[in-house]
């Protein structure tokens, strides 16, 4: 189990070049997300220092490609629509220490980027984590779901990618990256990163679309995918970190390879 923390205070000893220095990758994956990209790139804030813009599409026939360079990110066409595939190949041209994973349909907080390298720079067994959520919709039982996902991620590290998932890219490699799964890629991803070294929290919340919750039903929604992570959860093997593929580090280094 993991065991995730709290911002601690800042070591005094070079944390405020390591600030400056550390350079975020945030990759987007997106198909036909014309609609809640524009919110989603502007929250980035693209070109300010330290930041790159990865996304990565999935075969768009809308104008998500145009909206992605429009807004300065870099663009990378995947030729399979799957969420695993799309964040793994845009991984691959990825520069950064930190690695951020961020739908498309959801928005960073304000001070996003000093709110994330104080956690990283504060402690450096810090390997990753994700923030807090809040869903764009007032309803109490959505408010409900976010109150447990944030007690769910704090004691378990248990955590899903509208949550936007960072993680170190020394640490990504390490785990052989994201497994090819058509789902719970990130929640596989958040536990075999919670097995391998300490993960936290960060309380200003990100804000994601409730539009799946609004057109099935909210309690519906949330049941379908509580039943999807427990079935995944039960099933999954130990302490497997690459089942069934051959991850690639930076300019295509295997880093781990298929058990016989």
């Amino acid at each position: 189990m993991s065991n995730p923390d709290s911002i601690g205070r800042m070591r005094p000893e070079s944390a405020y070049f390591r600030l400056l220095t550390t350079c975020v990758s945030v990759i987007v994956p997106a198909w036909n997300e014309e609609k809640g990209l524009p919110t989603c790139l502007r929250s980035i804030g693209a070109g300010q220092p330290g930041v790159e813009v990865i996304v990565s599409d999935g075969g768009s026939t809308d104008r998500t490609r145009e909206i992605a360079a429009e807004h300065g990110a870099s663009v990378v066409i995947s030729p399979i629509r799957q969420r695993a595939a799309q964040l793994d190949l845009a991984v691959q041209q990825a520069r950064g220490d930190v690695l951020l994973f961020l739908h498309a349909d959801t928005r960073l907080p304000d001070g996003w980027l000093a709110e994330l390298r104080t956690v990283l720079d504060t402690d450096p067994t810090v390997i990753g984590g994700a923030f807090c959520r809040r869903f764009d919709h007032p309803s109490l039982w959505l408010r409900w779901t976010c109150a447990l996902a944030d007690w769910r991620g704090r004691i378990w590290g248990c955590f899903l990618g509208d949550q936007a998932m960072f993680i170190r890219s020394s640490a990504f490699w390490s785990l052989g990256g994201f497994r090819p799964l058509d789902r719970c890629e990130d929640l596989d991803l958040s536990l075999r990163m919670s097995r391998i070294g300490r993960t936290c929290m960060i309380g200003r919340p990100v804000i994601s679309s409730g539009r799946r919750f609004l057109a099935r039903g909210p309690f519906r929604q949330t049941w379908a995918d509580f039943a999807t992570a427990w079935r995944f959860i039960s099933h999954q093997p130990p302490d497997e970190a690459l089942m069934d593929t051959e991850a690639l580090g930076p300019k295509g280094s295997a880093l781990r390879r298929r058990k016989p």
